[in-house]
């Protein structure tokens, strides 16, 4: 180990989008910044997640399109998505794995870089050890920021799980061919997009869902709708299945043995089963807190249980909101509150204050890109009356809406309000169709914004557009 301490201002762990947020605020502040990574700088979502998982869809989506359209449906026929193109082109958005343009942004920025793994030994101090084993320390006059993300999970317990090397989403994203089988293991975001992309490539899928629906943490038509249009693609679908053991025989794929005795041969499997927090070797223990839990935060980020305020998570690692777009709001947030602590100016923390990422509790967005795609913002209906609000949900067929029939021919989809009756505004809304991602922000400024339907009411789609469906859940809500 280095000798003498590298002293900085903020010393940042991990250097993917929501690090990298952190290091930006705290640098353009004019703090001396240091983000420490030991694998690719950029992280999961930019080379094992959305970057790449979006690249391998949105073909899929693209063609869809073209088929939904009487004339456009003509000129594409039955042809079929190019695998090599889309296998390049994902390549191309993962930066064929490279990190050299980050690194130089890092560089841009004035954010110095430090490869290796990070590790609290204490009060505002890390060491980094290097791929040759050597160490440095570095010490922090104002913050260090955990940002170290998640994990896959795979269950435990199953036996030849481990022998039969199954793939998690960084392999099902980066695979440099398409499996001829591929069994998916997991009805959630992961598992249903990753089951979109592959079947559409040309495998044989089968997804094993142990419950009995997908997207369970969304409105119930959302998983419904997905999964008519899983099975129109051609994916064996099976609810109520669990796997109860593996057998993987080079040259001969793996062998899956579900719950009833059934055996289902695969040349892939990937588990989508759920994230852990990275942070079983970051040196939660020299602080106070477990190693390997995910580390509570208060609105500003800043860790709950540690003396001072200088330790903060930011993104997957604090369990809050495990979404991209959500990690780099906590890092905006979580770098503004340093950067006001450094220079002595009191905290905004109230809700919707310049230090509290208030959105993550009451209007995180998410887009599934299925076939249908699904987009959500804050809460089910069902959550909304677990909360203990009075609530009304307001349903429209988006297919009746005159913008849906010309973006497509036989337009299915359906909406969903969440509209609360005492305080007469949004807490959620929920919109499955083709294209409907592009409706999400202005249901997210809705809900965040707290607009009043009677305001809202004057918010005039253009005609004749998806969102004109907006009209119809309105006169739900003042209805």
């Amino acid at each position: 180990m280095t000798t003498t301490p590298e002293e900085y201002d903020v010393i940042v762990v991990g250097a993917g989008p929501t690090g990298e947020n952190v290091a930006d605020r705290t640098a353009a502040a004019g703090l001396r910044t240091v983000i420490v990574e030991a694998e690719l700088v950029g992280g999961e979502c930019s080379y094992w997640a959305c970057m790449p998982s979006k690249a391998l869809l949105r073909p899929v989506a693209a063609l869809a399109g073209a088929r939904a359209v009487a004339g456009a449906r003509e000129a594409v026929g039955g042809a079929a998505l190019d695998p090599a193109a889309v296998l390049a082109r994902r390549d191309s958005f993962a930066s064929h794995w490279q990190d050299d343009g980050q690194v130089r942004w890092l560089r841009d920025t004035g954010i110095e870089l430090v490869r290796g793994h990070g590790r609290l030994v204490g009060e505002r101090a890390v060491t980094v050890e290097a791929e040759d084993g050597s160490e440095r320390l570095l010490t922090a006059r104002h913050a260090v920021a955990i940002c170290t993300g998640s994990r896959p999970v795979l269950p435990e317990g199953v036996p030849g799980l481990a022998e039969a090397r199954p793939w998690t989403n960084r392999e099902a994203t980066g695979a440099p061919a398409v499996p001829g089988r591929l069994a998916v293991v997991g009805g959630g975001v992961v598992g249903v997009e990753l089951a979109t992309a592959w079947r559409a490539l040309g495998a044989e899928v089968v997804l094993l869902v142990r419950g009995d629906a997908l997207l369970p943490r969304m409105e119930p038509f959302a998983g419904e709708l997905v999964a008519e249009g899983l099975k129109a693609a051609g994916v064996d679908l099976r609810f109520g299945t669990e796997v109860a053991s593996l057998e993987r025989v080079d040259g001969a794929g793996v062998t899956l043995v579900l719950g009833d005795g059934e055996r289902l041969t695969a040349d892939e499997v990937l588990y989508a089963t759920g994230r852990a927090p990275r942070t079983a070797d970051v040196g939660l223990e020299q602080v106070g807190l477990k190693p390997g839990s995910w580390m509570d935060v208060d609105d500003s980020c800043t860790v709950l249980g540690v003396d001072g305020d200088w330790l903060y998570a930011a993104g997957d690692v604090n369990h809050r909101a495990l979404l991209t777009h959500q990690g780099k709001y906590q890092a905006r947030i979580a770098g503004a509150t340093i950067v006001a602590r450094a220079e002595g100016r009191p905290l905004d923390t109230a809700r919707w204050g310049a230090h509290a990422a208030s959105a993550d509790s009451a209007g995180a967005p998410q887009v599934v890109f299925t076939e249908p795609e699904v987009a959500a913002v804050g809460l089910t209906s069902e959550a909304a009356e677990r909360a203990g609000l009075r609530v009304r949900s307001i349903d429209h067929d988006l297919g009746a809406v005159a913008g849906a029939s010309l973006y497509g021919d036989d337009y299915r989809g359906r909406a969903r309000v969440v509209f609360d009756l005492d305080r007469q505004v949004l807490v959620g809304a929920s919109f499955v169709g083709p294209g409907v991602a592009e409706l999400l922000h202005s249901a997210t400024v809705a809900v965040v914004g707290e607009v009043p339907i009677d305001r809202l009411w004057h918010a005039v789609p253009a005609y004749p557009t998806i969102s004109e469906v907006w009209l119809r859940l309105l006169e739900g809500c003042r209805g």
